[in-house]
């Protein structure tokens, strides 16, 4: 196992080891996933969380600490890798996990923030030849882009727990200027899966979301719906929660002008129709996306970083499927630049909440690493 596959999470020894606020009582701890000094860990929205009882693996993108003022501190003139983090405790501790090394999933390339892994290459795509079976209880599927813009996606699956991947497979463009995949989707049976997209607008900028669905194991994908009309900036990175046997909600990012918020849409018709709900987050700072779920008492949970001062992570809950949303409950708020947040989230079976993001805060340094936050929705009152 190389060096930082030996990294182990470190939990906090405290309600608050790393954390210079008092949280909500509703947080037990804060977590580090994945922290390497001199390095860069970001962007769990873009790769993926996935959960089988108490395991949990989560994507996340490994490169170069460097400060380059307000963009990413990511040195973009070296690698950016795809790696996992694995948890078999509900997210206390962690192992590390580079599928490169198996020749699988590797970073999307130049195109976004890095460049590409010396020797290796993405292989070409193939065409899905379906049989995929979504309900298989070690499945996993993984998205992944080419480019910010506009381009072609692909996706990836596995059967034992993201140890192993069967891809790259090809996703249709949809008759879009193109894709940009981020992982997030909900299986319907063994032949069907909806997946939540962003597709480039019709000036091939990003970009407008979008779901799509196949009924034959991944041989074949169409389109079902637009969500919510074509923006004049951009609306991207849906993360979607079923809250019923046809009905679906989803949180979008969404920017126009120099305004960053969250938007939120509820399909009743299996994605076919949506309908506009109230906003449940009128500022997000510089932007982020937003993790949802749909909680074991049936409130909905929305998970976000405010790239705002105080640099933060919170949650809000609804109880009517996302009419109304609760007053902002800050998880933590000591970060220490805006470059934080793209959360993703599991519901472990005691009930609580790990929620997953990339932050740096003073204490610890100027380097991004994956953090985690436990904690008890059910010691937040229902709205």
């Amino acid at each position: 196992m190389s060096k930082a596959g030996q990294i182990m999470g470190l939990a906090a020894g405290s309600l608050c080891a790393f954390c210079g606020a008092d949280p909500t009582p509703a947080v037990d701890e804060h977590i580090k996933v994945y922290y390497e000094q001199g390095r860069f860990g970001g962007w769990p929205a873009n790769f993926g969380v996935w959960q089988w009882e108490n395991e949990i693996l989560v994507g996340y993108a490994r490169g170069y600490y460097r400060d380059l003022g307000d963009r990413h501190h990511i040195d973009r003139e070296r690698p950016e890798e795809h790696w996992f983090a694995r948890s078999l405790d509900g997210g206390l501790t962690w192992t590390h996990e580079n599928p490169a090394e198996k020749g699988q999933i590797i970073p999307e390339g130049k195109a976004l923030h890095g460049t590409e892994t010396p020797d290796l290459a993405i292989p070409p795509y193939k065409q899905c030849p379906g049989g995929i079976n979504f309900t298989h209880p070690d499945f996993a599927l993984v998205l992944r882009m080419n480019n910010i813009d506009a381009g072609q996606s692909r996706f990836y699956y596995s059967y034992d727990r993201g140890h192993n991947w069967e891809g790259p497979f090809a996703l249709p463009n949809f008759d879009t200027p193109g894709i940009m995949a981020r992982t997030d989707y909900l299986v319907e049976d063994q032949d069907s899966c909806l997946l939540f997209l962003t597709a480039g607008k019709q000036d091939g900028k990003e970009g407008r979301p979008l779901a799509v669905r196949t009924d034959d194991g991944g041989a074949s994908w169409q389109f079902v719906s637009w969500i919510g009309p074509e923006p004049g900036g951009y609306a991207i990175m849906p993360a979607s929660a079923r809250v019923g046997e046809s009905q679906f909600v989803v949180a979008i990012r969404h920017m126009e002008g120099d305004r960053h918020f969250a938007d939120a849409y509820r399909s009743e018709d299996n994605g076919k129709t949506w309908k506009e709900l109230p906003r449940p987050v009128e500022d997000l700072g510089f932007g982020n996306p937003q993790a949802l779920l749909h909680l074991q008492d049936g409130r909905l949970c929305l998970i976000y970083g405010v790239r705002a001062e105080p640099w933060r992570i919170c949650a809000k809950l609804s109880g009517d499927k996302g009419d109304t949303w609760t007053s902002e409950i800050v998880l933590r708020d000591d970060g220490a630049s805006r470059d934080v947040g793209y959360p993703r989230a599991v519901q472990r079976p005691d009930g609580k909440v790990v929620a997953f993001y990339y932050f740096n805060d003073k204490a610890t340094g100027p380097e991004r690493y994956i953090g985690a936050t436990i904690f008890d929705p059910s010691k937040i009152a229902a709205p």
